[in-house]
């Protein structure tokens, strides 16, 4: 048997301690932390009865990232895995412009002892959210839990529901949105499935009408907010954004792919809660997946954030006021 194979099956010892993927053990052999009859070997040396395989493992490097005590909203937690409700406005990982604040810093903070990823002491970022979209993500303490992880999303095999509020009177009580979306064609900080270059990858998502909200008395189409469940089956850049304003509903308060609002009527006034809406309102509300140590179904739920409770308020009242005033004039 190759070595690389006899040590990726299951049985106590240090490399189960240190979550060491198929892959991470090939890169610790190759790094001459396991040695076979005391020589550097291999991951493909094959063994044979009586031969001494020794495991000496390094301590993860330590990561350039500074810890920081940012507060963390923890759903779960165990010895593989940990769910966060990331809150709008956070980073998840730092990048050219942000080293500090970021959901990567919270974590080196809140796990000192992370075994690591690739041997360097950090988290697993498995998947992203937007700096202002909200909501559940999962993040791997060790290699085999990130490995593990990350095929589940590039097999979609992970079952992702989002909240979302977008401008316009939907229809349809439930439909698919079934677009390749590419970088856009002038502008490159923003993705299109209308206007890209010709590298495009497939993406999937399924919505379904939660309610509508009258934000004017006369009924104007463009005058309803709309609250929308999504299910997104791929996992592209801005994908749920994008799939939405191309279709036509942008997503009340993004500022790259919706416009900016002003009240009925041409009236250049906002509308309080909802025209000022500071970020897209968009909320990644439920996350299944299968436990990366047990293969057990778990799923997890964020509650709507307060401010997207706040917006929903104001939809409510705005309606209300709207439904009042039609009835007024005569229906």
């Amino acid at each position: 048997m190759r070595l690389d194979l006899f040590l990726s099956r299951p049985f106590p010892g240090p490399l189960e301690r240190a979550g060491l993927s198929r892959s991470g053990i090939q890169r610790v052999i190759a790094e001459g932390q396991i040695t076979l009859n005391g020589r550097k070997t291999k991951a493909s040396a094959r063994l044979k009865p009586n031969d001494a395989v020794e495991i000496r493992l390094l301590p993860p490097r330590e990561t350039a990232l500074v810890p920081e005590s940012v507060p963390l909203d923890i759903l779960f937690e165990d010895e593989d895995c940990l769910v966060v409700n990331k809150p709008a406005g956070m980073v998840v990982h730092p990048a050219a412009g942000r080293q500090s604040g970021t959901l990567v810093n919270a974590l080196l903070h809140y796990c000192p002892n992370l075994q690591g990823i690739g041997g360097e002491r950090r988290p697993g970022i498995v998947h992203r959210l937007d700096k202002d979209t909200s909501g559940v993500m999962v993040v791997a303490k060790h290699d085999r839990a990130f490995h593990q992880l990350a095929q589940q999303f590039k097999e979609r095999r992970v079952r992702k529901e989002y909240l979302a509020f977008v401008w316009g009177l939907v229809d349809q009580q439930k439909g698919s949105i079934d677009r390749p979306i590419g970088r856009h064609r002038s502008d490159r900080k923003r993705m299109s499935s209308l206007r890209s270059v010709p590298r495009l990858r497939e993406a999937l998502t399924e919505w379904q009408v939660e309610n509508a909200f009258r934000v004017e008395p006369a009924g104007e189409r463009s005058f309803w907010v709309t609250l929308l469940r999504l299910k997104p089956h791929s996992g592209r850049t801005h994908q749920i954004r994008v799939h939405l304003a191309d279709q036509g509903y942008p997503v009340v308060g993004d500022r790259i792919y919706g416009r900016k609002r002003y009240g009925p009527g041409g009236n250049r006034e906002p509308l309080p809660g909802v025209t000022d809406f500071p970020r897209q309102a968009l909320h990644a509300e439920r996350l299944g997946f299968s436990h990366p140590r047990t293969g057990a179904p778990v799923a997890f739920y964020a509650p709507l954030p307060l401010d997207m409770q706040r917006l929903l308020d104001s939809l409510r009242e705005w309606h209300s006021i709207s439904e009042r005033r039609k009835v007024g004039k005569g229906g």
